[in-house]
């Protein structure tokens, strides 16, 4: 599944599931080591224990962050 974040400098998210296990996860665009230590980070985890860990995470002064955005991807792709 593709996601379209908003708000942040990644472009793009690919979220992979297998039921509710995280399968992968790739930011196209973003802080390349951080998103990369994000995608490693979640592979393997339960989609709900994702989205509860990151949703609402702040890059600074932005009300969203790639890890929020994720948690919205995460939400969307369950949702599918």
């Amino acid at each position: 599944m593709q996601y379209r974040p908003m708000g942040v400098c990644s472009r793009q998210i690919n979220v992979e599931l297998d039921g509710d296990t995280i399968k992968s996860v790739e930011f196209v665009g973003g802080c390349a080591g951080n998103t990369m230590g994000i995608s490693h980070l979640v592979k393997g985890m339960n989609v709900d224990e994702a989205i509860e860990r990151m949703e609402g995470i702040r890059c600074g002064n932005k009300p969203t962050s790639c890890p929020d955005q994720l948690a919205k991807a995460l939400r969307a792709a369950k949702d599918c």
